[in-house]
């Protein structure tokens, strides 16, 4: 379904399958350098990086703590990732990361939030319309808005429904598997469509060998015997939510091992979750119609998802060091 905005600040968007919209637009969005009015932050229609993917980007979260203290979620590691996917995709983008870093925070502060979501964007812009953008302009975006939960509140609570994605995630000698680039997630799109048509929440992606790799726009696990397993940063995005669930699980006692596994073993796992910076920790209930353990959130799954609500929201001073505040 969709719906019409009744105010100047909402977007016409709707609820496909459980994922969250965007509702409520923001003032302004940080372009090339300036505060732009939200529906100001215009791109001509013959951008390189609108007909060829040729971008990088980031999901950056901001969390609010009981004092109502806004405070960026590692920050630093977010945009040393995008200036990582930059080097890869032979961007050169024309800031510094202290100046990105504090373009952010002024957005946040200048849009008045405190728990939203940031999506910095670079791209290259019009000029060349050929595969080679030769010296196209590099333009730099930062939009910061309320956005929530990716797979929705419910997915959080009560886990969602996945199933294994006809189409297999982007191999790497056809793709830069460690960047963030724009046109990668094409594939993403493809598969995770898939998945929406045929009822599900999200779709599973299988490598080209035929093992587990990751969601549409997530990192896997699955528990079984009290172990974590989940796959090898060979065939996946290096995670920064990822490496947060490595960090709690080592600071629980709970051991991980970084290996690939096949879908049956998936099947028969005792609980299954995904992590990433907007789907934070969501368990899965179900996949291919396959219950997964007792089709609720497990135990470790469970402990993972508090201690990670716990440490973004500036509730675990051992954590201080990934927080940014506004």
């Amino acid at each position: 379904f969709f719906f019409t905005p009744k105010t100047a600040y909402e977007i016409s968007a709707c609820l496909v399958g459980s994922e969250m919209c965007i509702r409520d637009r923001s003032k302004y969005i940080w372009f090339n350098g300036k505060f732009v009015p939200w529906d100001n932050a215009k791109t001509h229609v013959l951008s390189h990086g609108l007909h060829y993917g040729s971008g990088i980007f980031e999901g950056i979260r901001a969390y609010s703590d009981k004092d109502k203290n806004a405070y960026i979620f590692r920050l630093h590691d977010h945009y040393k990732r995008f200036f990582d996917s930059a080097k890869v995709s032979l961007i050169k983008v024309p800031y510094s990361k202290k100046q990105l870093e504090k373009a952010t925070i002024d957005l946040i502060k200048k849009n008045k939030l405190k728990d939203c979501y940031i999506r910095p964007l670079a791209f290259i812009g019009d000029g060349s319309i050929g595969i080679n953008p030769g010296k196209n302009r590099i333009n730099i975006i930062i939009a910061a808005f309320e956005w929530g939960t990716y797979l929705g509140k419910n997915g959080i609570s009560k886990g969602i429904r996945a199933k294994i994605s006809s189409f297999s995630r982007m191999g790497v000698n056809s793709f830069m598997t460690k960047s963030k680039i724009s046109g990668n997630y094409i594939n993403s799109v493809f598969a995770k469509r898939e998945a929406i048509d045929l009822g599900y929440d999200e779709a599973l992606m299988l490598d080209n060998d035929g093992y587990i790799s990751e969601g549409t726009g997530e990192n896997i696990y699955i528990v079984r015997n009290g172990t974590i397993k989940t796959t090898p940063i060979t065939t996946v995005l290096e995670g920064i939510t990822r490496d947060c669930v490595l960090s709690i699980a080592s600071d629980n006692g709970i051991k991980v091992k970084e290996q690939r596994f096949t879908r049956d073993e998936l099947y028969i796992a005792d609980e299954v979750f995904l992590s990433g910076t907007a789907a934070e920790i969501t368990p899965v209930r179900e996949v291919d119609n396959r219950k997964i353990g007792d089709g609720k959130p497990g135990k470790i799954t469970k402990l993972i998802q508090n201690e990670y609500s716990n440490l973004v929201k500036a509730s675990n001073k051992k954590y201080y060091k990934w927080l940014t505040k506004v």
